[in-house]
């Protein structure tokens, strides 16, 4: 087996415009968005990562996609945030990874879905996880937070959807959003108080 040139891992998690529950999720994805398009934005925190000798463990990153109606049609616009806190190495080497230049599902995404790349942006971003609740923040770029729908088991735990074949995991928590916005890539959202779509999941990815 091929040795990897690179591995991260760590927690993801997104808001995007649809109505809860996203109709891509569960349709693989063939039925359309609630909305003219679907505007996802994603967030994700590595825990242990590197490329190459180059540590990414503890560096943020973002993916911010506007798709058609049905997201498998493609001709999604995509842009990417780095980590700024991350220094001229690990900028290079997590900007290859998350615009696609460097393998996994980022280039699975670029290659068979995008016509419409916005480039990559190095800003600070904010990302916090608390029981059920997370928030993300870039500033300039986008905002969200959401809930994970507890179950009535009183487990203290989401529902789950599995199975599915999203590029952060297969079995992602179902949230919702109390904020959705974005104002980056040429892209303007804001949603308050509607409860709409959101997930949040852990995420390893290599190549």
């Amino acid at each position: 087996m091929a040795e990897k040139t690179w591995e991260i891992s760590g927690q993801y998690m997104e808001s995007c415009n649809c109505d809860y529950l996203c109709p891509c999720i569960f349709t693989n994805p063939q039925a359309p968005a609630t909305h003219e398009n679907c505007i996802a934005l994603m967030v994700y925190r590595i825990d242990r990562g590197h490329h190459g000798d180059v540590s990414l463990d503890s560096l943020k990153f973002a993916l911010v996609i506007r798709s058609k109606p049905v997201m498998s049609d493609g001709d999604w616009v995509f842009g990417c945030v780095v980590d700024e806190a991350a220094n001229e190495a690990q900028r290079k080497a997590l900007a290859g990874i998350v615009s696609g230049e460097a393998g996994g599902p980022p280039q699975m995404i670029r290659d068979n879905l995008v016509s419409d790349f916005r480039g990559v942006e190095f800003r600070p971003i904010d990302f916090k996880a608390d029981g059920l609740r997370r928030t993300a923040e870039i500033p300039g770029i986008l905002a969200f937070e959401i809930e994970g729908v507890a179950s009535r088991n009183r487990s203290g735990e989401p529902f789950y959807i599995d199975n599915t074949a999203h590029p952060a995991n297969r079995r992602l928590a179902l949230a919702r959003a109390s904020k959705t916005k974005v104002q980056g890539f040429g892209l303007g959202l804001s949603m308050l108080g509607k409860g709409n779509n959101g997930h949040f999941a852990p995420f390893a990815w290599a190549a």
